[in-house]
């Protein structure tokens, strides 16, 4: 049986711990995987809507799919969520047992997944109490804040009330009287004595008797130790599930995002994260203080600026060195062992909280012109970011997602720190190409690989690894030549179409034609840099059709500009582009447009006098003209910098004198 929130209610306001914890652990269980409490009213409601819209045949209104924020039934227990909230709330703030705080804790972070029923989790005060109990002290909240905090509260309260008072029957039974820490825990219960770490976090508690002159001395040391350790066991559980419950509710609420930049909360966050790091023994949560890291900056654009100042890279950094173990070797070059085991899920987990926020405070460097201490920083990152490419784990799915993270900040790095990636020793490598190692281009080549291969978010997946390929191949000639034989070998089966080719090649291309811009600009992109920015060799392995988007937008259409008019002419190579055997063979009989060689066609002009195909040529261009005055197309032309331009001129080769035949033509 599930509790009743009123009677957990009476419980806590009663104080006593014991049946709290009994009451909120049967709670906790049932609501484990809720993320919808009201799941079963609005299941009842839909099933009456549906009933009503067979009788009717209409539908007054299409409500959410998951949970109805104006639903009028599930109103009594939004309220008691809300108060439930509060009271645990104020609970927390009073001296528990670690198992009666952890059971409160995991009871507030499944409330806290409910956005409606956070107005008691985002007042000043609530975060300060999560904040302290999760191990971050707040020291910078001025009075005033405090002063405020407790404001918000009473109103909080206060509101819940008289909602309630106004409600249904069960809603006004609950206790209208605010609750606070006296109130929640009255002087006729059991007092608990409580000591506190450096965090302010309670790490060791011993239920207060008549006995309590018993010394420490009189106990067994194997007792002693045990207790210790299970006291520090619930202690960083503890702090877990605060940490869990603030990532929850500055997630759901703009209004708690907001309060925890007045708060201060990243600075005292920041702090608590740096001597984590520069510990040899990090925390054990410090997984989730690194979530709530990366959700503050990427929830608010000043955090991710303020962090940047405090030297997030050069933190963050030495942060994913020590998750890794990183050993160091000459220069820029971060030494492997084919014979270490699998990351484990913990750090992987780790791993990739600091790679996101890294992306949120890095991802407009590339941008800047870094100096020399930037520039060095940014090169031991990228270094970094090498070993992470080629990680090894446990599952190809967190492989996959630590990749996909490291290619986000590589594509935001400048680009004159990425040569770090190929400045490697290569006597081990497994990909070598003109004396340098590949193998970390090849792992972005399989990455990209996989990605295409992906329909759902296309764009956020494929268009970062796309860019850096595109702008590594522009800047170095060997990544840019190992890349053109795996994407763009020889062209040897001229008979089918470039986007109809089943290998990287063709799946390129038929990003080219993608109905996202963006998507089919870097695609396009990446293929015309490997062909050098040549026109003619980029229409050869692509087609005219699949190629004149990008010709038309940088003005090639007319095929008079080639690489040597880029800005990067002097990074390519001399080098020619040697045909085979099959397309010279081919070459005169391949069709420009769709880049292969097309059956014979037979002339539709053929057996037609001079005067049938004149007036057959004014025909069409006398319905072009129709259909462009009528706006249904917009003829367009190559100009002399090739460019297209609207063709209206030209239009206009029939007179008028034909234009009249043909429409008593159609009268007839």
């Amino acid at each position: 049986m599930v509790p009743d929130v009123q009677r957990i209610l009476e419980i806590i306001t009663q104080g006593d711990q014991d049946t709290v914890r009994v009451l909120l652990d049967s709670y906790n269980t049932q609501y484990a995987e809720c993320f919808f409490f009201n799941s079963e009213v609005q299941e009842k409601k839909k099933e009456q809507e549906l009933e009503e819209f067979r009788r009717n045949k209409v539908r007054e209104y299409d409500s959410d799919s998951d949970s109805d924020f104006d639903s009028e039934d599930d109103e009594p227990d939004l309220l008691l969520r809300e108060h439930l909230a509060t009271a645990l709330l104020c609970f927390i703030s009073s001296q528990l047992q670690p198992a009666v705080l952890r059971v409160c804790l995991e009871t507030l972070r499944i409330l806290s997944r409910d956005r409606r029923a956070l107005g008691p989790m985002v007042t000043d005060s609530a975060l300060i109490t999560l904040a302290h109990l999760g191990g971050i002290s707040l020291l910078q909240a001025c009075p005033k804040q405090e002063e405020r905090a407790e404001d918000q509260t009473a109103r909080t309260h206060s509101r819940i009330h008289t909602r309630a008072a106004s409600g249904s029957e069960e809603a006004a039974d609950v206790d209208a009287t605010p609750l606070s820490v006296s109130s929640v825990v009255p002087p006729s219960c059991p007092v608990v004595a409580c000591a506190a770490n450096n965090n302010g976090f309670v790490h060791h508690c011993d239920k207060w008797t008549d006995d309590h002159h018993v010394t420490l001395a009189q106990k067994n040391i194997q007792e002693k130790n045990s207790g210790e350790e299970e006291m520090e066991e619930d202690g960083d559980v503890c702090r877990n599930e605060a940490i869990k419950v603030l990532c929850n509710v500055i997630y759901n609420s703009p209004r708690a995002q907001e309060a925890a930049s007045t708060l201060r909360l990243l600075q005292d966050l920041w702090e608590s994260l740096k001597q984590g790091i520069g510990s040899r023994e990090p925390s054990s949560g410090q997984f989730y203080k690194l979530r709530l890291l990366f959700l503050l900056t990427a929830l608010r654009p000043e955090l991710r600026l303020q962090l940047q100042q405090e030297r997030g890279v050069a933190v963050l950094t030495k942060a994913l060195e020590q998750c890794l173990a990183v050993k160091w070797g000459e220069g820029y070059e971060v030494l492997s062992d084919s014979t270490a085991p699998f990351i484990s899920k913990k750090i992987s987990q780790e791993v990739i909280e600091i790679l996101k926020t890294l992306f949120n405070i890095a991802h407009r460097l590339h941008r800047q012109e870094p100096d020399e201490e930037e520039a060095a920083l940014y090169r031991r990152l990228t270094a970094v970011l090498r070993h992470c490419l080629l990680l090894s784990c446990d599952e190809e799915g967190t492989l996959e997602e630590i990749q996909g993270h490291t290619v986000n900040i590589l594509s935001a790095l400048p680009l004159t720190c990425l040569d770090v990636l190929l400045s490697v020793h290569v006597d081990k490598a497994s990909h070598k190409w003109e004396g340098v190692n590949m193998d970390c281009v090849h792992t972005l080549l399989l990455f990209m690989d996989r990605r295409l291969n992906r329909t759902l978010k296309l764009k956020e997946k494929l268009i970062p690894v796309l860019n850096l390929l595109t702008e590594s191949s522009r800047v170095h000639r060997e990544t840019r030549h190992f890349l053109r034989q795996r994407i763009l070998p020889p062209l040897r089966d001229l008979s089918i179409r470039p986007e109809q080719d089943t290998t990287l090649r063709g799946q390129l291309v038929r990003l080219m034609t993608h109905v996202d811009t963006d998507v089919k600009h870097c695609a396009a992109e990446l293929l015309f840099v490997l062909c050098k920015e040549n026109v003619s060799r980029f229409v050869k392995y692509t087609g005219y059709g699949n190629a004149a988007g990008l010709l038309a937008a940088r003005g090639l259409l007319n095929g008079r500009r080639n690489s040597c008019d880029s800005q990067y002419a002097s990074q390519y190579s001399s080098d020619s582009d040697s045909d085979t055997e099959e397309y010279r063979e081919a070459k005169a009989r391949i069709n420009l447009v769709t880049g292969r060689v097309e059956a014979e066609q037979p002339d539709p002009m053929e057996g037609l006098t001079e005067e049938e195909k004149e007036r057959e040529a004014c025909q069409l261009l006398s319905m072009i003209n129709r259909l462009s005055q009528d706006q249904i197309i917009q003829p367009v032309a190559i100009t002399v910098d090739g460019r297209l331009a609207p063709f209206w001129n030209q239009m206009r080769g029939c007179t008028l004198e034909e234009e009249e035949e043909e429409d008593e033509e159609e009268i007839e």
